[in-house]
């Protein structure tokens, strides 16, 4: 759930096939084939961002799918980049952290997405018309290899797998390492549905964030702005 009117439980399906006199056969999935069949990354990203408690306290370097973490956003890119030359596919994704403008009068588009002075664009908007040569429409993002050019969000995101993402973990949610605890700063966000989410907007930008690590078949490279969230994520891998 990445938005606050979306629904979806195991309760609520079984409410509802309850009121409606419906048989429900509950099965539990034993493999899955996100992040190259991985559970255990999932499940160490899901007890990671507190978004479910899992067995997976640590995550093991050795593991064939490769979770990296870089110093600057650069060399987060150049490594994506280096993949995508090998005949991989990979993308750059970042949480909703800066504003997205529409695309300039020549069809070109800014250059939102900045960390000092790493500078990128959004994907288009999906209302984008006249883009200029070399930019894809918002639906041909994941496909097109130009797509590599922009940084996606989590709604262009959500669905589609690559080998390699790319992550910004931007200020809109940080670990305390003081309290030992996940916040989440609304003011660093700029989804304006999320931040009129009230209580909700932690658990929201905990899924954001869930969705954009899992992308990843065969790898997943991670920037983080905030340095003690850095630092709690690599006090969680052996």
């Amino acid at each position: 759930m990445v938005r606050p009117n979306e629904i979806g439980s195991i309760k609520y399906i079984k409410d509802t096939a309850t009121k409606f006199q419906c048989r429900v056969l509950e099965f539990e999935l034993e493999a899955q084939f996100r992040c190259g069949g991985s559970g255990g990354f999932v499940n160490w990203i899901n007890n990671t961002l507190g978004v479910q408690k899992t067995a997976n306290v640590l995550w093991d370097t050795k593991e064939s799918f490769e979770f990296r973490i870089f110093d600057t956003p650069w060399n987060l890119e150049n490594a994506i980049k280096e993949r995508q030359a090998l005949t991989n596919t990979g993308r750059m994704t970042a949480g909703f952290c800066w504003g997205w403008s529409d695309q300039n009068t020549d069809g070109t588009l800014k250059e939102d997405v900045m960390i000092g002075d790493f500078t990128r664009p959004w994907n288009a908007k999906p209302d984008a018309a006249k883009l200029a040569l070399g930019i894809p429409k918002s639906s041909l993002w994941a496909y097109d290899p130009n797509g590599l050019n922009q940084i996606g969000c989590v709604y262009t995101a959500q669905g589609f797998e690559f080998d390699y993402v790319g992550v910004i973990i931007g200020k809109d949610i940080v670990y305390n390492l003081d309290k030992q605890q996940w916040e989440g700063n609304k003011v660093h966000s700029y989804d304006t549905v999320f931040k009129r989410s009230k209580d909700k907007f932690e658990d929201l930008i905990k899924n954001t964030y869930r969705v954009l690590l899992t992308r990843g078949m065969k790898g997943c490279y991670v920037y983080f702005e905030d340095k003690d969230t850095e630092r709690f994520f690599k006090s969680r891998m052996e």
